[in-house]
């Protein structure tokens, strides 16, 4: 069946002939990808790219990998989506999997990491009033924080960027700057609830906590009464060389939200909290229509047979190795281009002397794909399974145009 073109009747030009997306996004307008395969990328012109930002670290096991298709080819010839008011033996099943390997005991599926993030904060307010303590309802997070896109998401970031004009309040957030922990004592008050903090920071510059930050803040929780939530959306799923980053630290928190690399390319967030959190998030609490569906948790037990086979997360923290060498020697070689390297696994960033889209750009026009992040990096984001042979590619890619871009 035909159907004819709608037109835009003020300017007579038909919808089909121009983007009718919202303009908050700015993707290179000649750049279109078709498909993909492994760590590669290819476009409408047949070009090859190598991809080391893999979707800001959604595609785990880069693209089209043969187990995450056939499970999603599996599952959708059964069942798709019946919502949460019947059981989802698909969910069930990957949640007791993620209690087995973590500090949690209760899970809860949604969509997506913003809103793993809001069922979160949820967490902490229900629980806290739970234990006849209503009035703590303020959560301290961190400047230049990344925790997701809604209003409460966007207040628990505190970042002005984000913020703009979304969220007229602080929605019950305070603030310390990122790392200064002599002044959380200072903050913490009687209607303080609760921490939340990426255990890796992202958009804010790629930022691992140090083991004596964590541990202050465990301790402090503690010694409060606080619940310590500990974003992982994209640092967690094996991306850091451990299951989740805060393995590496020796803690475990409350709460912890992932997302991304969970799906390996098809949406789902979770939010896992220990039993004493999750027991008081009854019927009633809180709720989802998509989250957990038959698809989404189907791929997501794909993903983590793969995260658990071993040699996985030796792989990672190997080809992060690498990949850190090789950059570090940039960055000796190049100072007026690169100035440090930093990151945990393979969530790595690099820090620039130029405008880090000057290298970015750059980089792409040479079949690498990167991210950029805050404080002037650029953000390398490789599929966990990334081979030899790609990084080693994409080294060389980085030293030609590092080296190319160092010359006066």
């Amino acid at each position: 069946m035909q159907v004819a073109a709608q037109c835009d009747t003020s300017t007579n030009v038909p919808f089909n002939e121009r983007d009718a997306l919202w303009p908050n996004y700015s993707p290179p307008q000649d750049l279109i990808f078709t498909h993909g395969s492994g760590t590669e990328l290819y476009t409408d012109r047949g070009e090859t790219y190598i991809d080391f930002l893999s979707g800001i670290a959604v595609t785990a096991f880069g693209h089209a990998h043969p187990h995450l298709l056939d499970a999603l080819s599996t599952q959708s010839k059964k069942l798709w989506h019946v919502s949460n008011v019947f059981r989802i033996p698909e969910a069930e099943k990957l949640a007791k999997r993620l209690a087995a390997v973590s500090f949690a005991d209760r899970i809860f599926f949604a969509n997506s990491g913003t809103e793993a993030i809001e069922a979160s904060i949820k967490a902490v307010r229900g629980y806290q009033a739970a234990i006849g303590k209503p009035e703590r309802n303020r959560i301290i997070g961190m400047s230049d924080s990344f925790h997701g896109r809604t209003i409460a998401a966007v207040a628990a970031s505190g970042n002005p960027s984000y913020v703009q004009n979304f969220a007229p309040t602080d929605h019950g957030f305070d603030h310390i700057t990122w790392g200064d922990m002599a002044s959380l004592d200072a903050v913490i008050n009687e209607k303080t609830a609760g921490v939340i903090v990426e255990t890796v920071q992202g958009e804010g510059g790629i930022r691992p906590l140090t083991s004596q930050m964590l541990n202050h803040l465990r301790q402090v929780c503690d010694a409060r009464g606080l619940l310590l939530i500990l974003d992982e959306v994209q640092c967690g799923v094996g991306r850091s060389g451990k299951l989740f980053a805060y393995e590496t630290f020796g803690i475990e928190p409350d709460i912890l939200a992932a997302a991304k690399g969970l799906g390996g390319g098809f949406p789902i967030g979770a939010c896992l909290v220990s039993e004493k959190v999750g027991q008081h998030m009854v019927v009633g609490t809180h709720g989802s229509t998509f989250g957990g569906n038959p698809l989404a948790a189907a791929v997501g037990n794909a993903v983590l047979d793969l995260v658990l086979e071993p040699g996985l997360l030796e792989n990672v923290l190997k080809q992060a190795n690498t990949l850190r060498a090789g950059l570090e020697e940039l960055v000796s070689d190049c100072p007026s281009v690169l100035s440090k390297v930093t990151g945990l696994g393979l969530m790595i960033g690099a820090k620039c002397a130029i405008p880090n889209v000057e290298l970015m750009t750059a980089l792409r026009q040479s079949k690498l794909l990167v991210g950029r992040a805050g404080d002037n990096m650029i953000r390398l984001l490789p599929p966990l399974n990334v081979s030899d042979m790609h990084v080693t590619q994409a080294l060389n890619i980085l030293g030609k145009e590092v080296r190319r871009l160092e010359q006066p």
